[in-house]
């Protein structure tokens, strides 16, 4: 008699519709429900939004938290779900999950869509000094103020948005929220990203101070082999929530109801 138990799955939400399923994978410091601004713009659509493995709903699962252990949670969820016809969009280290899911290939997806993503090489500025000062960003909700306020963002949020952001950032779990700035930002997964076979929309925020449009432009780009670039005007960092309506017209633009 088999007596093994499955092996526990990050929450996730899915929303049934009309395909290519749409696959939502949240930034460092984000859940599940950074997307919900973007989600309500597509109504009728069959959405998945996940909340990572050691955030909010998530929190309680064990590590290690690593990108390659979120990547193969992201291919496990979209298995449990049923989904076989799907577009990955990733925000941030979202996006740097996505890149090492595409990059084996699955069966079923149609697509990328990276906004403001990690990019697969490191930008210069990802020095040991910039990584330390990073990890210390959610430690108070003081800080996760002053990150939202002056880094993250570079338009003027509802308080309701605002209040979100910061409970979000403060609801990782420690070792969850240590893993991206001491390591998975400084990763270089090129040799993965260049594995990437399906189309690839890159998004960048205009005045976005963390993912920059030119290290978007020269960091990620050059390593996806079809690749579209597009720049959202006037937003910063947290595109899906500052932008949502112009990000929603960009996915579906790219990746249609069919």
């Amino acid at each position: 008699m088999n007596t093994m138990q499955p092996a526990p799955l990050p929450t996730y939400d899915h929303q049934p519709g009309s395909g290519p399923t749409l696959v939502f994978l949240h930034y460092w410091g984000g859940s599940a429900r950074t997307w919900d601004l973007a989600v309500e713009r597509l109504p009728g659509r069959d959405v998945l939004t996940v909340d990572f493995r050691g955030w909010s709903r998530s929190r309680g699962m064990s590590g290690p938290y690593t990108l390659r252990r979120l990547a193969d949670d992201t291919l496990a969820v979209i298995a449990d779900a049923g989904v076989t016809d799907y577009v990955l969009i990733g925000h941030s280290m979202g996006g740097k999950v996505a890149q090492l899911v595409a990059a084996t290939r699955p069966a079923g997806l149609r697509g990328i869509v990276l906004v403001g993503s990690g990019p697969a090489r490191p930008s210069a500025q990802i020095t040991p000094e910039y990584r330390e000062a990073l990890s210390h960003a959610y430690d108070s909700d003081e800080s996760v103020a002053g990150a939202r306020d002056h880094i993250l963002t570079a338009t003027e949020l509802p308080p309701s948005v605002k209040a979100r952001i910061l409970t979000d950032s403060r609801a990782g779990a420690d070792a969850a929220r240590a893993e991206w700035p001491l390591r998975g930002i400084a990763e270089d997964i090129t040799e993965h990203t260049r594995m990437v076979s399906v189309p690839a929309l890159v998004i960048a925020g205009e005045n976005d101070r963390v993912e920059p449009v030119d290290v978007l432009r020269d960091n990620l780009v050059p390593f996806l082999s079809q690749a579209d670039f597009t720049v959202i005007p006037n937003t910063g960092h947290l595109i899906p929530l500052e932008a949502p309506g112009e990000l929603v017209d960009a996915i579906t633009a790219f990746a249609p109801a069919t």
